[in-house]
């Protein structure tokens, strides 16, 4: 069996049914259940005994060395994080908490656990971290996508955290000899992510009619990953990558922000049409410190694993929206008062 941490989140949850839908191999799941995680996410797999849920915190090196010894699993695959760049803005404290502190008490249990096991397990087991591009920076429009060697140059309190988690791990590498995977992938988007996120709050936005907010002049560019694609990724990375390697993941999907807004606008106009989605669309102040471009090279993954992605962004924002058409009801559970606050708080219009 695999441990997976923080698999109620958006990617966590992808990851275990597909991992479950696949493999069929059993898992555990922890997740702290903070406003991003959402049991709802898993409840095709209520009654599915190949999936037990924790509720903890990864930072209680107590119960992580429990489940460790009870459940004795093969692989740990690294999920938790708090990942909202805007909320680390706001209040880096429980980043910091969350990614570094809580990240070191997971791998300082794992590591006591893994030292003890017998020698074939030890050389067998794997740990694998998710982290984000997020570590290496802004790029400048024509400079090359970040590689696995890229200089570490966070600049939010978010990623910072995640490039000193990151460091943890290469850290427990080198010095006690931890079988370590870490892999960095560019901006996710698909079913199941809370809706702070730029695409799923333009769709909760869209369908109420309220305004879609961009942040400055909307020429932020990302390269797009679907979720699916990432899963997909890191099942290919826990079965062949090499322990201590670090693996790029990117979505070949380099777009503004404003451009993801527009076609957002269209496809809505072709599922659920009935309104001018695309005069929705208002210009708001922009995020501090916001990086001007992120790109992936993803050449090596492609190159030792056989990984590419198989959607396109357009195939992929359709799946997208079919899904959050289909599950107003998983919508409303996230979209609550408190929801509404924050939006409304970090959005004001400039």
């Amino acid at each position: 069996m695999i441990l997976v941490t923080g698999g109620a989140g958006f990617i966590g949850s992808n990851f275990v049914l597909d991992w479950l839908a696949g493999a069929g191999e059993p898992v555990v799941n922890l997740d702290k259940l903070t406003y991003a995680g959402n049991l709802g996410s898993l409840a095709s797999l209520a009654r599915d005994a190949r999936h037990v849920f924790v509720r903890g915190d990864i930072g209680d090196a107590e119960l992580v060395a429990a489940l460790l010894r009870e459940h004795r699993p093969r692989a740990i695959v690294n999920f938790a994080a708090e990942s909202h760049v805007d909320r680390s803005i706001h209040g880096p404290a429980a980043f910091i908490e969350t990614n570094v502190v809580a990240t070191f008490n997971l791998l300082d249990a794992t590591r006591a656990w893994w030292s003890a096991l017998p020698e074939a397990e030890r050389a067998a087991f794997r740990f694998l971290h998710v982290s984000t591009d997020e570590v290496y920076g802004s790029l400048a429009p024509d400079a090359a996508g970040f590689c696995e060697t890229t200089p570490y140059a966070p600049n939010s309190p978010y990623s910072a955290s995640k490039a000193a988690s990151d460091h943890l791990v290469r850290a427990y590498r080198h010095t006690y000899g931890l079988p370590t995977l870490t892999t960095n992938c560019s901006n996710n988007y698909g079913p199941r992510q809370f809706p702070e996120k730029l695409i799923p709050l333009m769709i909760v936005n869209a369908l109420a009619g309220r305004p879609l907010p961009v942040y400055g002049d909307g020429r932020n560019v990302r390269d797009w990953l679907y979720v699916g694609d990432h899963c997909a990724a890191l099942r290919a990375v826990l079965a062949g990558g090499r322990p201590g390697e670090t693996y790029n993941i990117g979505g070949n999907a380099e777009m503004t922000n404003l451009d993801v807004v527009r076609e957002l606008t269209t496809v809505l106009a072709d599922e659920r049409p009935g309104r001018d989605y695309a005069a929705l669309v208002t210009f708001v102040a922009d995020r501090p410190g916001h990086d001007r471009r992120y790109a992936i090279d993803a050449t090596k993954i492609r190159g030792e694993l056989g990984w590419t992605p198989a959607e396109t962004f357009a195939s992929g924002l359709i799946r997208t929206v079919r899904w959050y058409l289909a599950n107003g009801e998983w919508l409303a559970s996230v979209a609550t008062k408190e929801y509404q606050k924050w939006i409304d708080l970090q959005y004001a219009a400039a």
